[in-house]
């Protein structure tokens, strides 16, 4: 089985835990790490025991990799994303995949062209239990899913983080809204309307949002935020009973399943390794198979989930 070389790009929280995941995934290593602070790549290299280090981006993407993993700020995403497709490289790239439809549009008609592979890394629909709910809800356990119910909330954030910053797309729709949306897009389908409620807070990024939207299958009630606690469990429900995953439902550890009739099932699988593995695993042997779009999650679910955010964005920032 060919070893997957990935490059990282970016070397915050997020870099660390994926390479943390990258111990559990078979044949798959870190083999080289850029930022554009050489000297925190250096740092995260001997952290982790990457054997490369280089100074540009160009120097990674024209060495022998066979994907980035792209881990920065969120307004550079699509544009990494892009240089790394046309160099020939495959891309797991962080959410949000791009903080415009037009940049995401230009990214999949990229990897379209150079018939490479991209994936944004939405890490929920690749853990053992997501799969696992999926597997019975397929096999009629709580009948036709129509209506979605998730949200998470944690006013704990810490001034100077770059989600409390506009300039790099902060704010809790692109960060943990999104997470939220593709649990409604791929539980019903893209969003035909949404209707949202927010605030802005003093940086000018939005705290807080509560959006409900008609879908092709259901709908959906969604919310999220930065100056509120609130719980994170999610709701599938269906016409013959429904789900509950318990908080963190974004990392689903546990679950319920209640039928119409009040039978109840405990269902457990906690994750292995950063979490992260799950996701990486599965776009490791889309690569090595040659496919260029995860049937899990194809381009136009991300595209559906970026849709409904940007939607209500828009509503909040007024922009």
């Amino acid at each position: 089985m060919k070893t997957i070389r990935f490059g990282i790009i970016g070397t915050g929280s997020i870099a660390q835990r994926f390479v943390l995941g990258l111990a559990h995934v078979p044949q798959a290593e870190a083999a080289v790490v850029f930022n554009r602070t050489t000297s925190k790549a250096t740092q995260f290299a001997a952290a982790n025991q990457i054997p490369q280090v280089y100074a540009t981006l160009d120097e990674l993407l024209a060495s022998d990799i066979d994907a980035v993993y792209i881990a920065t700020p969120h307004p550079s995403h699509a544009a990494l994303s892009i240089a790394a497709l046309k160099a020939g490289k495959a891309v797991l790239c962080e959410k949000p995949a791009a903080v415009t439809l037009a940049e995401l549009d230009e990214v999949i008609a990229t990897a379209q062209a150079a018939q490479r592979l991209y994936m944004e890394a939405m890490k929920p629909a690749f853990f053992p239990l997501y799969q696992q709910i999926r597997e019975r809800i397929a096999a009629g356990a709580i009948g036709d899913v129509k209506f979605i119910r998730a949200g998470f909330a944690n006013p704990n954030v810490p001034a100077g983080h770059a989600v409390l910053d506009p300039a790099q797309a902060g704010g809790g729709l692109l960060d943990i809204g999104i997470y939220a949306a593709f649990l409604a897009v791929d539980w019903l389908g893209a969003a035909s309307e949404v209707q949202t409620l927010g605030r802005i807070g003093a940086t000018g990024v939005d705290t807080f949002a509560s959006w409900q939207s008609q879908h092709q299958h259901g709908i959906s009630q969604l919310y999220c935020g930065l100056d509120v606690a609130g719980s994170g469990e999610a709701l599938i429900s269906g016409t013959k009973g429904y789900v509950l995953l318990h908080d963190k439902w974004w990392n689903p550890a546990r679950a319920t399943l209640v039928t119409a009739t009040g039978e109840r099932e405990e269902l457990a699988m906690p994750p292995v390794g950063s979490g992260l593995n799950y996701e990486t695993a599965h776009f490791c042997e889309l690569l090595r198979t040659g496919q260029q779009e995860s049937p899990i999650l194809p381009h136009a679910k991300t595209r559906a989930a970026l849709q409904m955010t940007l939607h209500s964005r828009q509503a909040v920032l007024g922009t």
